[in-house]
């Protein structure tokens, strides 16, 4: 996967060059299968700190992202560093994954936030969402299709 961390020190300037050099990376390699935006978290780290990336923010770089990187398959959404609701919005912002249910977390974790979900409680927010709930494996294989509930 390609990951950005928005949030700390960087400018919208070079959030978009680090999208370019994503995107160019993307056509030299075809390597990327998935692209992960997440939000700096205040707190518990040494970098330097400005003011903590809103939802909009967060969900507007989202969007850009499944417009610009169209030659990267998957843009994941992050429930994780976001919550389960914005996690759910950005389904319909560009997200079509939303990762896993973490067993094992360490790094948001370390920077203080601890969102936990459980694979019903995953399956259930992206049907909220309107969306089919799919598991898939590292190379975005379907492994399970969740069928309608009853």
């Amino acid at each position: 996967t390609a990951t950005m961390m928005i949030g700390s020190i960087e400018t919208l300037a070079e959030r978009a060059e680090h999208l370019a050099c994503v995107r160019d990376l993307q056509d030299k390699t075809g390597g990327f299968r998935a692209f992960i935006s997440w939000t700096f978290k205040a707190g518990n780290s040494e970098l330097e700190t400005g003011a903590e990336v809103s939802a909009f923010d967060y969900l507007r770089l989202l969007a850009v992202a499944r417009l610009y990187l169209d030659n990267i398959p998957n843009i994941q959404g992050s429930w994780l560093t976001q919550g389960r609701d914005i996690g759910q919005v950005s389904l319909h912002f560009g997200a079509n994954d939303l990762g896993s249910i973490m067993l094992e977390e360490n790094v948001v974790r370390a920077a203080g936030t601890h969102n936990r979900i459980t694979e019903q409680e995953m399956v259930e927010l992206i049907r909220g969402a309107g969306r089919v709930p799919k598991q898939r494996n590292t190379s975005y294989e379907i492994v399970k299709e969740y069928s309608e509930k009853k």
